[in-house]
């Protein structure tokens, strides 16, 4: 069974979701989470940490992870940052749950107007099934093509992403 949670960093999956964040993003720019705090300080205390946890036979075990900074870059906005799946978990709908538990806790909980990410070209297919709009030119970041996307609350895009 598969469960989506927010953490915190003394969570004991956390460890896990920074493994997961190193396997699948960082390493493949030449970062670790090393690196990755010291470039960035201070951003690591400011992310929501979500995680999707496969109840393992040997214990939980972090197969995806997302992370959502808000209030950024101005109130009412949030970035959603580090999205990572296991590879070998692909074509699970894990990526999926772990935006929608993010997206509920944006819009809901914290009551954002909106959400946007900088996805590789390769994930944009992702994002546009789920309601998400491309916004801009391609961009290149960490050396590789990106492209921002946006969700809006109350987008009709957005209400009919999850049905």
């Amino acid at each position: 069974m598969i469960t989506i949670k927010r953490i915190s960093l003394d969570d004991p999956l956390y460890r896990q979701e920074c493994r997961l964040r190193e396997q699948v993003l960082l390493h493949a720019v030449g970062m670790d989470m090393e690196s990755f705090r010291r470039d960035w300080p201070g951003l690591e205390e400011k992310f929501e940490h979500f995680v999707a946890v496969f109840d393992h036979p040997t214990g939980p075990k972090v197969i995806g992870c997302a992370l959502l900074l808000p209030g950024y870059p101005e109130e009412g906005v949030g970035k959603l940052m580090q999205m990572a799946v296991d590879p070998q978990r692909h074509g699970e709908g894990i990526g999926r749950r772990l935006v929608v538990a993010l997206e509920s806790r944006a819009f809901g909980e914290l009551g954002l107007r909106e959400l946007f990410c900088h996805a590789r070209k390769d994930a944009i297919g992702f994002y546009a099934r789920l309601g998400w709009a491309e916004e801009g030119e391609v961009f290149e970041e960490v050396g590789i093509p990106h492209r921002k996307l946006v969700l809006r609350a109350g987008a009709p895009e957005h209400e009919d992403a999850h049905a």
